[in-house]
């Protein structure tokens, strides 16, 4: 069974059920307004963490440990997703020899819900030497590491939501939230755009879809399916059949669009008047007129869009005010981008 709303309004839950449900939304619920204390709380601080991570010169560097480490490595691709140069240091690690990873120009941020995390607080004073700024996400402001930081970001919780209120649950989204939200704030500082993201992210569904052009996926030159207004159906069913497309464009003696005829119109001209002399006919008094058509520099994802508008599997790619590609809806699913 799926757990759909739908098929759960369905199903009438047990008395079990429904006490386990009510925990799982508790949860939620609970979270939910754990961010809303920190959100409300938060002040100055962010600010200055924010501007001290836009103004360095080399990574961010991110460390914690246990739950605290998940957190901090999952911040750390959250900058780097956002265009913030960053890395993830174990804090075990660190002591034993990967502290050479961090150089002059760097900034931390530690995680550490106590605040009191020893292997946290012996890389400390290598940062220290090299006078690299750290930036601390705890629950404890007043611990030894909330002392030693330079910059203090309060991440306590009234109490973790797990029924011993001992397991890192609230702790840790209010930790990943903060780190969300200074990533964020640094990305507006830097006025990142859909196409800076895209760069990050080129082999990926979104770098494609926000990178990838028309022609970089069109039909053109031999691959593109093209004949004279002057021609015959039987002429334009031979480029049909030889390019692939399902559709030939009609173009005048100037290469201008005039129309465009495809296999559905085909079946559809057969229909309505029989196979006799269709074959014969000019293509320029079947063809389907003002066909959709999108240029040839616009993201490819527009053009499945006008795809979908318009229930067509093909548009004409122009370039110049002339025809010069086809693209198929085939083309976008090879590409990644529908």
């Amino acid at each position: 069974m799926n757990d759909t709303a739908t098929e759960r309004d369905v199903f009438v839950l047990s008395s079990e059920e429904e006490r386990l449900l009510d925990i799982g939304k508790k949860v939620l619920t609970q979270e939910a307004q754990e961010l809303i204390n920190v959100s409300s709380r938060l002040g100055v601080e962010m600010i200055r963490a924010a501007k001290l991570v836009f103004d360095c010169k080399g990574r961010v560097v991110l460390s914690g440990l246990g739950k605290s480490g998940i957190i901090a490595k999952k911040i750390a691709a959250t900058f780097a997703s956002l265009g913030t140069p960053s890395i993830f240091l174990h804090a075990t690690e660190g002591i034993h020899g990967d502290l050479g990873m961090v150089c002059r120009g760097d900034v931390g941020i530690f995680l550490s819900n106590s605040g009191e995390t020893n292997e946290v607080l012996e890389i400390i004073p290598y940062f220290k030497r090299f006078g690299i700024p750290i930036i601390a996400i705890t629950g404890n402001v007043s611990s030894r590491l909330g002392k030693e930081a330079d910059i203090v970001i309060d991440a306590s919780v009234t109490r973790e939501v797990d029924p011993l209120g001992l397991a890192p649950t609230s702790s840790a989204i209010v930790q990943l939230a903060i780190g969300d939200a200074l990533a964020v704030m640094v990305a507006d500082m830097r006025h990142l755009k859909k196409e800076d993201f895209a760069l990050f992210h080129p082999g990926g569904s979104l770098g494609k879809r926000l990178l990838l052009k028309v022609c970089d996926v069109m039909g053109s030159d031999d691959r593109l399916p093209v004949v004279s207004e002057k021609a015959t159906v039987r002429e334009a069913l031979f480029e049909i059949t030889s390019k692939g497309y399902g559709a030939t464009i009609v173009v005048d003696d100037e290469g201008r669009l005039k129309g465009i005829f495809t296999d559905g119109d085909l079946r559809r001209l057969i229909e309505d008047r029989g196979e006799a002399g269709v074959l014969s006919m000019p293509v320029a008094e079947v063809m389907t007129k003002n066909p959709k058509t999108i240029d040839a520099d616009e993201l490819a994802v527009r053009g499945v869009l006008l795809m979908e508008k318009y229930e067509v599997s093909v548009l004409v790619v122009m370039k110049d005010g002339l025809p010069v590609g086809m693209v198929h809806l085939h083309d976008m699913l090879k590409a990644g981008v529908a």
